[in-house]
């Protein structure tokens, strides 16, 4: 019988059957290793994880490995997308031992919980200078045994470092300026700066589809910045014609080994896709955001909501192979068993879904985004939406976890909301996701804190590395800004401040890792525009209204009877605005309009003041 029985988590389940005693993320593995007086050894890694997987089949499946590693440590079991406040701690403490970190991360920390050492994947025996895990178990157990005073020693140094970076950031907020259109301009530069001129997208290898950073700099393109315009149609075709896209399923792989994107790492995840649909539907690349529709409807939709992600393995002829079902043509596949979904739905993700389906509405995609979107979000609402207010992070097969949700989930699922509820016109998905910022005011820095950490003393530490997805921090503050406008409650603008200001430097000295935060930054920056178009028939105009989409600027178009309901659920910059018999557009700057015009090109006039 397996501690892990019975856990929600495919990827803790898929470790139930080894000899290895694993213990769940959870203060008992501590009060073990207490009453053992040895160390813990955390290992974290999630489903879809390639070298989660060659780890556990050659280390954690051989029961002599796992008689030494129940002998000398505690072992727990994390999946990262369950826990990622835990995953974020262990990440900034693994800093320390190592520059090249990733999943499998291994960590052996104290009983209190503090790291003293960390490392990614550790074969079975040595291999290319790298140690077998059992050296290092042995190594961590004799440190502890003999050399117990400075293993204290460096894990309290750590520790206490991570904790004064940890205050300094919350508190140092007084002298940051908030960047102007001006250094963000500069900010484009310098993230343009480091295209690969050779074979397209960002840097050497790995590649990866870094949507944050890029959707910055399509809103700097919409803003008339023609090189940062140019840059992001270069890229975006460079990664549609690349190995990083399935020809045949149509889904993105989460990233290139290679420069030239010719060996993807297999793994399909929801929010590179989410991000990606975006920024293609907003490119008009119809074709490319179809097919990501198509595959979130066909191969992560599950129960109601979409599944985190599709694995990069799959069996075939009785083995596992990497990427084998991905390589086989269309015809092929159709024998073999598709590699295996993550069926859990988390909430964060699943908004950014909502998000990237409402951009593919608005662009006219095909395969009814729209109509997949109101899917989703009506069964997040009944199912992820507590009697109180609250969001649990995320369920399975209709349980909910135990792991509390966090910034990540409420501001992406109220940024998708709101989205949702502007592109259709329908204002219940609007109202719900004021609710939820309503709900977390004055909580945004203590969202998603885990017992087990505040029982040991750890503060959280707000992640801002938007290398694949934004951040939080981002979200929530994109989701205020937009609340902001569209309530005319310029308050939400000071709380997106409040949470931004401490994430400011770090942003603009490392912008390609906190792309979100810089996003929300230009939105800040930004000339405040609403562009409202109010007509009862298609219009042209709503074309027009729709090409100015940049920062700042929100475009709502929907019939008279829309902008009645929306008008009722608090979207105030339709006050006055809500007939729809002739077609009428407003260009806006919070509240206060130009005269109504009724033609493409009196509109066209208007936004070229």
């Amino acid at each position: 019988m397996s501690r892990l029985d019975g856990a929600l988590s495919p990827y803790l389940l898929s470790h139930a059957h080894q000899s290895v005693d694993w213990f769940p993320w959870g203060s008992e593995a501590f009060a073990e290793a207490t009453a053992r007086d040895c160390p813990v050894m955390i290992s974290i890694g999630y489903s879809t994880c390639h070298w989660c997987h060659v780890m556990s089949r050659e280390s954690f499946d051989d029961p002599t490995i796992a008689a030494l590693v129940n002998e000398r440590v505690v072992a727990i079991k994390v999946d990262r997308e369950e826990h990622p406040e835990v995953d974020a701690l262990y990440m900034a403490q693994a800093q320390a031992f190592s520059e090249n970190l990733g999943w499998p991360l291994t960590v052996f920390a104290t009983p209190e919980g503090a790291a003293f050492y960390a490392q990614t994947y550790l074969p079975p025996e040595p291999r290319g200078g790298q140690p077998s895990l059992t050296q290092v178990v042995d190594a961590v157990s004799q440190a502890w045994s003999e050399k117990r005073d400075e293993v204290l020693e460096s894990s309290r140094a750590l520790v206490g470092a991570l904790a004064d970076a940890t205050q300094a950031i919350a508190e140092d907020t007084t002298q940051r300026a908030f960047p102007g259109t001006e250094q963000l301009s500069l900010v484009a530069e310098v993230l343009i700066a480091q295209e690969d001129t050779e074979f397209g997208g960002f840097g050497g290898a790995p590649k990866f589809p870094v949507t944050p950073a890029l959707s910055f700099l399509q809103g700097e393109g919409a803003a008339g910045a023609e090189s940062a315009q140019q840059f992001v149609a270069r890229t975006l075709a460079t990664y549609a014609r690349s190995d990083l896209r399935d020809p045949v399923e149509g889904g993105f792989f989460r990233y290139s080994t290679m420069r030239d994107f010719s060996e993807p790492h297999y793994e399909r995840m929801l929010y590179d896709n989410a991000g990606l649909l975006s920024l293609y539907s907003r490119e008009g690349d119809l074709q490319t955001a179809g097919g990501i529709v198509e595959f979130l409807r066909s191969t992560l939709l599950v129960e109601g909501g979409f599944g985190s992600a599709q694995d990069s393995e799959s069996i075939i002829d009785g083995q596992p192979s990497e990427g084998g079902y991905y390589l086989a043509d269309a015809q092929r596949r159709v024998e073999l068993a598709p590699p295996a979904v993550d069926d859990k739905v988390i909430t964060g993700w699943n908004g950014l879904a909502l998000r990237g389906l409402a951009d593919a509405h608005y662009a006219g995609v095909p395969g009814d985004p729209g109509g997949l979107a109101e899917q989703v979000a009506t069964w997040l609402l009944a199912h992820h939406v507590q009697e109180d207010g609250s969001l649990i992070r995320l369920s399975r097969h209709g349980v909910p976890g135990v792991a509390p949700a966090t910034l990540e989930d409420y501001g992406a699922l109220s940024l998708g909301l709101m989205e949702l509820g502007i592109a259709l016109g329908e204002a219940r998905y609007v109202a719900k996701g004021y609710a939820l910022l309503d709900f977390i005011a004055g909580r945004e820095h203590t969202l998603g804190q885990d017992e087990v950490m505040l029982e040991k003393g750890f503060a959280v530490r707000p992640d801002v590395q938007e290398g694949a997805s934004p951040s939080g921090v981002a979200l929530v503050s994109q989701a205020l800004l937009l609340a902001a406008t569209l309530r005319g409650d310029y308050g939400l603008v000071e709380r997106a401040r409040g949470i931004l200001a401490p994430h400011v430097s770090q942003a603009m000295t490392t912008p390609m890792g906190a792309g979100g935060v810089i996003q929300a930054l230009a939105t800040l920056a930004a000339e405040t525009r609403e562009i409202i178009i109010v007509s009862d028939q298609p219009t042209e105009m709503t074309d027009v209204a729709r090409g100015h989409r940049s920062p700042g600027t929100v475009v709502i178009s929907v019939t008279g009877a829309q902008a009645e309901q929306l008008l009722e659920v608090g979207v105030t910059a339709l006050e006055g605005r809500t007939a729809g018999s002739t077609p009428t557009a407003y260009v806006c700057h919070r509240g206060v309009c130009q005269l109504p015009v009724h033609t493409t090109k009196e509109l066209r006039d208007q936004l070229r003041q």
